[in-house]
């Protein structure tokens, strides 16, 4: 009895002890398995005109080392005594002993770890690409390509080439081919690719044409893209529906940049009767559309909107009992990336009928209206029932395109017993259609009338607003653009029209910080980098007008804005430069040829300075300031000759002028015509009749504004001389600081004639010398005749 005790305890022993015995040849490290590849298929088409190709396949590692399991019980033995300590590492019995140390040195040893290099390699390409950094990403596909091909030589050199893995090589490939293409580095790409499918040892390796027709399609090279796109079609069976759609989209799309429309219908004919989506109803209306087709564009507006969008319900997100688990989950999922995704696809939808409609509805009736009116009924029969309104308020804004405002409002005023939301809508367009008629009574009606309908509407607020301000009332106007602001904080009428409303206030630094505000949210607006400019500090100023002149660079007014700034700070050159750039663009400004002219008589470059004079005086033919001036220009330069036939041609256009008469009689004097006489009895007749005419006014209306006016006019050339004109007296001003002069235009005294004029760009070609009879001490006329008041000053 005994014994069989004894027996059954060993027996219960043996249970156990099978564990410690193992075939030694399993005692090895697990290599990591080949890396695989898994290939997505990205959809990023999009509507026409933005239409790309959206099937692409892409690499991600999924290569993992397998878990490695015990051959050896867990240091559990029945043979444990009772009461024995547990000690599976055997430290009682003293210290354990070490480990086997691996031999690193061996071929298939530094085969497996090359192996895991390239798996890293390929890992950290593609974690470097999903951030962002598509340098590094294709760095590091380069470095696992060259580690990929030293394995293989070092298989090849070991005798085991016959286990080089394909798909390790497959992987490299793939990935590299991808990363060439996200650099754009297009060529390399093809070929890396052209690698893959030729070789036939990769199974499925013709799918890739997709991504080549990509690479194609993104060149602009419709023709190859359309022929690689039809290759993969061959490679992939008809059990992949989706991804057989996909691709014949993208041909749709191929053919449609070519212009070829029947093609294009072809492809998007079958994709709309086997698995209908938006996008592809949308690119069929438009290439009916294209060729006239109105009946297959309405057959197709009937396919688009019914197209089934696969979403839910929105009464879903609303709670509808008291349970707060319930409520709890249903805020978690209002705005969770799903029903992200079915907003954005809804709004797509939406975007894409009303595009259509708009854009067939002038062609498929007789009549823009009539096809408005067939869409709209379509619509309410349809799942897109909301968007009824929708379209008959675009409706009236085409009719407003068309310049047709009363039917615009006749369509708008139907929305007045609509719902608050379409209602509020309607009568902000009405507000701002009578508000531009400057009809401010009824644009404040309908105003009040959105703002009920609607308190949180911003453009119903900016609209009160705007009524209010016509009105003067800023302090209210502002309230209202402030309570729009609240609503909708990145409303930027009502930001823009608060700065405007602030700076009618006086409140400079408010206005400003609107502006600057504004600023932030659109920054290329030259409308809005124009306001700021107007603060008093001009060096804050001439920084705004730079960041302006960069948004428009060939604004006449702007670069004319900068050159008087800087010529307020003393900045000659750089004034000089804007100003020209503003005369290059806009040669029509007086008060910029007036500077240009100025600046060149001013750096006594007077031949430069006629071209601009002459301009002034085809701008203002009947202002005799700028003949005065080109012909002083003349006088100036050297050219008496030019001059004189100048100042003839002025007395002709100009018989009454005084200044005109005096150079005449100055110039013939000095280069001694018989002319003098004549020019010398008409300037006393002049002087005369002006004599006569002030003493006129000097009786009737002493100190009148008349009396200013005339003397202003008729005024001498001298140190009292204004010229004919506001800008004649600016210019008379800048003249009369030359260096070396005097007076505006260089008149010279009886006792003295200046004739050392010195050219500054070099001596002038020696006049040829005429017979004339030689200049004596007398004159050819008498100075009874004359009398010294008759020459200039």
């Amino acid at each position: 009895m005994m014994e069989n005790i004894h027996l059954a305890a060993e027996d219960e022993d043996d249970l156990y002890t099978g564990y410690n015995d193992f075939n030694p040849t399993f005692d090895s490290e697990v290599a990591n398995l080949p890396s695989t590849y898994a290939m997505s298929a990205e959809t990023a088409d999009r509507c026409l005109p933005q239409c790309t190709p959206h099937v692409s396949f892409s690499f991600c590692d999924a290569g993992a080392a397998r878990p490695m399991t015990a051959v050896r019980a867990a240091g559990y033995s029945s043979s444990l005594a009772r009461g024995s300590t547990f000690d599976p590492l055997g430290q009682s019995k003293g210290p354990a002993p070490p480990l086997e140390a691996k031999n690193e040195d061996t071929p298939e040893e530094k085969i497996k770890i090359l192996e895991k290099k390239v798996n890293d390699l390929i890992e950290e390409s593609c974690m470097a690409q999903a951030n962002g950094d598509l340098q590094l990403a294709l760095e590091k596909a380069k470095e696992a390509g060259r580690k990929e091909r030293a394995l293989v030589r070092q298989r090849e050199q070991t005798g085991t080439a016959d286990h080089i893995t394909l798909d390790l090589t497959y992987s490299v490939l793939f990935n590299l081919a991808n990363q060439y293409a996200n650099n754009d580095m297009n060529t390399e790409a093809l070929n890396t690719y052209q690698v893959i499918v030729k070789n036939k040892m990769f199974n499925n390796a013709g799918r890739l044409k997709v991504n080549m027709a990509n690479i194609y399609f993104k060149q602009k090279n419709y023709p190859k893209a359309i022929k690689f796109y039809r290759m993969a079609l061959d490679q992939i069976s008809n059990a992949h529906t989706e991804m057989r759609i996909k691709i014949m989209q993208n041909i749709g799309v191929a053919f449609i940049r070519m212009g070829q429309y029947s093609d294009a219908i072809t492809s998007l004919e079958h994709i709309m009767s086997e698995s209908p989506n938006i996008k592809t109803g949308f690119n069929l209306i438009l290439c009916y559309y294209a060729i006239g087709d109105r009946e297959k564009m309405k057959k197709s507006f009937q396919k688009l909107i019914c197209v089934p969008l696969g979403i839910d319900e929105e009464d879903k997100y609303i709670p509808a009992n008291d349970d707060p688990h319930t409520n709890l989950v249903i805020e978690a999922i209002k705005n969770d990336q799903l029903h992200q995704m079915e907003r954005e696809r809804k709004a797509l939808a939406e975007k894409c009928i009303m595009t259509s409609a708009k854009l067939i509805a002038p062609a498929i009736e007789t009549s823009f209206a009539a096809g408005f009116d067939w869409c709209v009924d379509m619509v309410k029969s349809s799942q897109y029932v909301e968007l009824a309104n929708d379209l008959e308020i675009n409706k009236a804004i085409t009719y407003l395109r068309q310049k047709d405002f009363n039917q615009a409002v006749e369509t708008l005023k139907t929305f007045e017993k609509k719902d608050s939301r379409v209602k509020s809508a309607a009568a902000t367009n009405l507000s701002f259609l009578y508000f531009l008629e400057k009809d401010f009574d009824q644009a404040d009606r309908y105003a009040d009338l959105a703002m009920n309908a609607d308190r949180y509407n911003p453009a119903a607020l900016i609209n009160k607003g705007n009524t209010v301000f016509v009105k003067q009332d800023y302090e209210k106007a502002a309230e209202f653009y402030k309570e729009a602001l609240r609503n909708d904080s990145s409303c930027t009428e009502a930001l823009y029209n608060l700065g405007l409303t602030h700076k009618r206030l006086g409140r400079l630094e408010e206005a400003l910080d609107s502006f600057i505000k504004l600023h932030a949210i659109l920054r290329n607006s030259a409308q809005v980098i124009n306001i700021p400019y107007s603060s008093n500090d001009p060096h804050q100023a001439i920084e705004w007008l730079m960041q302006l002149i960069s948004v428009t660079p060939t604004d006449p007014w702007v670069l004319a804005k900068l050159g008087e700034l800087y010529d307020s700070e003393g900045d000659k050159s750089q004034a000089f430069q804007y100003y020209y750039e503003s005369f290059r663009y806009f040669p029509s400004n007086i008060s910029v040829i007036e500077w240009l002219g100025a600046y060149y008589i001013d750096t006594q470059f007077c031949e430069k300075a006629i071209q601009y004079f002459e301009r002034a005086t085809l701008i203002q033919p009947n202002q005799v300031v700028w003949q005065l001036m080109v012909a002083s220009c003349y006088r100036r330069s050297g050219n008496y000759q030019k001059a004189l036939e100048t100042y003839k041609d002025i007395h002709r256009k100009f018989p009454d002028n005084a200044e005109c008469l005096r150079f005449l009689v100055r110039l013939c004097t000095d280069m001694g015509l018989k002319e003098v006489q004549e020019y010398a009895t008409k300037l006393k007749k002049v002087e005369k009749m002006k004599e006569i005419r002030e003493q006129r006014v000097k009786s009737g209306r002493e100190n009148s504004a008349r009396g200013r006016r005339e003397g202003s006019a008729s005024s001498d050339s001298g140190q009292s001389s204004h010229g004919a004109s506001a800008k004649g007296e600016r210019l008379s001003v800048t003249l009369r600081s030359l260096p070396g002069s005097n007076e505006p235009y260089e008149a010279s005294s009886q006792g003295e004639i200046d004739a050392s004029y010195v050219d500054p760009l070099g001596p002038q070609i020696e006049r040829p010398k005429t017979a004339a009879k030689k200049r004596t001490d007398e004159d050819e006329f008498e100075d009874e005749e004359l009398g010294d008041d008759l020459l200039p000053e």
